[in-house]
C-alpha cells in the first residue's frame, strides 16, 4: 500500500522559512506534499528554502519564494495575494515569523520602542496574517476550508523569570487571539491554533542566551534536560495543518519538553542522569 502523502496538493505559507522553525517546517510541509510558499524578510532565507525544496528525494512540489516584513500589513496582504495567484487557493498559514530583541527586559527598563516593534511584528504580524488568510480560505471549496497555525511561547503560559516583557506579552496576546479567532470560525471550517515551543537550540534564543550561565540557567528547568530542535516544532506544525488534526482548533499545542508542566526544576541528580543525546536526526 502506498502511503498517503498529508499536504498532498494543498498550498500553504510560511513566514520566517529562511531558517529555524520556518525552514525545517518548508521543508517537511513539501515532502509531505504541499506547494510552499516561503515568505522571510530576508531574500537569501527565502530562496534557500526554495532551493532546498528543489533537492528532496523522489521530486518536489512547487515552492515560491516571497520577500516580506511582517511588520507591514501591505506585504502580508501581498504574499497571501502571490501564493494564491500562483496556486489558485491557500489551505494552510503557518505565522511563524517572530522576534526576541536583545534589549527587551523588565518594566522598568524596557523602551517603548522595543515593546512597539515587538508587538508590531509578534502581534500585529499574526493578526494581519490571519486576516488575509481567513479572507483566501473562505473561497476554498468545501467543509474543510484551512488550517492557521500561529507560533506562541510556553512563557505565553507560564512566564519567564528572565525579563523579556515584550516578548512575553507579544506571545500571550497571541495565545488569546488565536482562540478567539478559532471560535469565531470553527463552523466555517477554518481551524486556529497555536505551536508552544519550548526553549530550542535555535538562533533566536541563543542569541538571547548569549552566555554558558544563562543557557544553564534556562535549560536546568527543562525536564528532558536538553534544548528542543527546530524539527521538532516542524513536526508539530505538520500534524497542525493536516487533516490528523481535523478535529482540533482553538488549543495550545505545547511541544516545550515539558517544561510547562514541570512544578519544580530536576533535582542535581536528575539532571546529571539526563539524556543528553536524545534529539532526533534531521
Amino acid at each position: 500500500m502506498v502511503a498517503t502523502l498529508r499536504l498532498a496538493n494543498k498550498v500553504a505559507i510560511i513566514t520566517g522559512a529562511g531558517n529555524g522553525i520556518g525552514l525545517e517546517s518548508a521543508l517537511a510541509f513539501a515532502a509531505e506534499g504541499a506547494h510552499v510558499v516561503c515568505a522571510d524578510i530576508n531574500p537569501a532565507g527565502a530562496d534557500r528554502a526554495v532551493q532546498l525544496i528543489s533537492e528532496l528525494e523522489g521530486g518536489a512540489p512547487k515552492a515560491l519564494a516571497v520577500v516580506a516584513d511582517v511588520g507591514k500589513e501591505a506585504d502580508i496582504k501581498n504574499l497571501v495575494a502571490k501564493a494564491v495567484e500562483e496556486f489558485g487557493r491557500l489551505d494552510v498559514m503557518f505565522n511563524n515569523a517572530g522576534i526576541m530583541h536583545p534589549a527587551d527586559d523588565n518594566a522598568l527598563n524596557t523602551e517603548e520602542k522595543i515593546w512597539d516593534l515587538t508587538m508590531n511584528i509578534n502581534l500585529k504580524g499574526v493578526w494581519w496574517g490571519c486576516k488575509y488568510a481567513i479572507e483566501a480560505m473562505r473561497k476554498n471549496p468545501g467543509g474543510s476550508r484551512g488550517s492557521i497555525i500561529n507560533t506562541a511561547s510556553f512563557v505565553a503560559i507560564m512566564g519567564a523569570a528572565t525579563p523579556q516583557l515584550a516578548y512575553t506579552a507579544s506571545k500571550g496576546a497571541v495565545l488569546a487571539m488565536t482562540r478567539e479567532l478559532a471560535m469565531v470560525h470553527a463552523r466555517e471550517g477554518i481551524r486556529l491554533n497555536n505551536l508552544c515551543p519550548g526553549p530550542l537550540q535555535t538562533p533566536l534564543l541563543m542569541n538571547f542566551l548569549d552566555t554558558p550561565e544563562k543557557k544553564e540557567r534556562r535549560m536546568v528547568h527543562i525536564p528532558m534536560g536538553r534544548f528542543g530542535e527546530a524539527i521538532e516544532q516542524a513536526k508539530g506544525a505538520l500534524f497542525l495543518a493536516s487533516d490528523d488534526s481535523s478535529f482540533i482548533t482553538g488549543t495550545d499545542f505545547k511541544v516545550d519538553g515539558g517544561i510547562s508542566s514541570c512544578y519544580v526544576t530536576p533535582t542535581g541528580e536528575q539532571v546529571l542522569a539526563a539524556p543528553q543525546n536524545l534529539a532526533p536526526s534531521s
